[in-house]
């Protein structure tokens, strides 16, 4: 049996091969640490940066007529002669939209106005007649019950008068009527109207966006809507169209119970190419607020999370967590996590972990190949 099959002999060979191992790690370790060891990546360093940056929120809503008044027909079973506008049409205050068969309507104005000469010239006998009744009552020439009767009859003749004015007025009422009117500017926005229809009392002719004037009924969420105040600035960008200045107007004082949203709305001045009943997206400008900021080259996300990387002194990455808020442009937000005069690096983060040897470089050096590794890493 030899030396190496005995027992004693077999636990001393693993000892050797132990030892082996472990000079072997060692030395590597050595070399690792030691002050030559290639570096992963060149990078450079940047610093936050600080400024009013604007506060902005962004909302989905509706475009829809700022008031929208319905135009029906007061007269009662005439026929539509005309109709003389179309949808689309901007029309003034009191423009004819449309006319009614007035000949019967006609017909009664001219009677009532024969009743009321007739009316007239018997008021003046009546009158004559009372005038000559106070002239005679003292003298006793007539009876005082043939004086009464005359000025009785001249009162009576005064009230038809009056009574057959008030019918005029209310025929000549029923003959404007017959034309539709526009109660103020706007545009038509829908038509019901149709030559030769009989129309009733209220029966919708016509629909009219009072002032062309739109507005943007936003959906904000509860949470958010103490933020927004009248006379905010807002950018509407409806679907397919160009972005339209507007103004917060008013906030609705309640909250949808089932959505949790409010509704802002947004007048529109320069509506431009949106239409009512549009969809729109928009953003509500708050104001400004300091921000720290940094290059979104500079953020690496792992994990879920942000970090920054950070070289210490010798020259080895910090992974740092952060928490980050608005981005505008090629900038994001810092808003916790890092102190405002640490340098971190500027790109590349993505090459790069936690206790990685890094070569620091000046911006300009670095701006090229800051987002490429110099090296393999080993």
């Amino acid at each position: 049996m030899t030396l190496f099959n005995r027992p004693w002999g077999r636990h001393r060979r693993a000892v050797v091969l132990a030892s082996v191992c472990l000079a072997s790690a060692a030395a590597w370790a050595q070399t690792a640490s030691a002050p030559g060891t290639k570096p992963a990546l060149s990078v450079s360093l940047v610093m936050p940066q600080g400024g009013e940056w604007p506060q902005r929120l962004s909302a989905n809503g509706n475009i829809a007529a700022w008031q929208e008044a319905v135009i029906g027909a007061e007269s009662v079973g005439l026929r539509l002669t005309d109709v003389l506008v179309n949808v689309g049409d901007a029309v003034r205050k009191g423009q004819p939209l449309a006319r009614l068969n007035s000949e019967t309507i006609a017909a009664d104005v001219a009677q009532t106005q024969a009743s009321l000469a007739e009316a007239r010239a018997a008021a003046e006998e009546a009158q004559a007649n009372g005038n000559r009744a106070r002239e005679l009552g003292p003298t006793g020439v007539i009876s005082a019950q043939q004086i009464q009767q005359w000025i009785t009859a001249e009162k009576t003749a005064f009230a038809r008068v009056e009574a057959l004015k008030a019918r005029l007025a209310a025929d000549q009422l029923r003959m404007s009527q017959t034309r539709v009117l526009a109660p103020d500017h706007g545009v038509i926005s829908a038509r019901l109207a149709t030559v030769g229809a009989v129309v009733q009392p209220g029966q919708e002719l016509f629909r009219l966006i009072r002032g062309g004037r739109l507005e943007w009924r936003a959906e904000v969420s509860a949470a958010e809507l103490a933020r927004v105040k009248p006379g905010a600035v807002v950018h509407v960008t409806p679907a397919g169209g160009r972005t339209i200045a507007g103004r917060v107007r008013v906030v609705a004082p309640a909250v949808d119970a089932t959505t949790r949203n409010g509704v802002v709305y947004v007048d529109l001045p320069a509506p431009g190419d949106a239409r009512a009943g549009m969809f729109a997206r928009g953003e509500f400008d708050l104001g400004s607020t300091k921000a720290l900021t940094l290059p979104q080259g500079a953020v690496v996300l792992r994990d879920g999370f942000s970090y920054v990387l950070r070289v210490d002194a010798q020259s080895k990455v910090v992974l740092t967590k952060v928490a980050v808020g608005r981005r505008v442009g090629d900038r994001i937000e810092i808003v916790s996590g890092l102190d405002p005069q640490t340098r971190v690096v500027a790109a590349g983060g993505g090459f790069l972990s936690d206790g990685d040897t890094v070569r620091v470089v000046d911006g300009a050096s670095a701006a090229a190949p800051a987002a490429t590794p110099t090296a393999a890493k080993r």
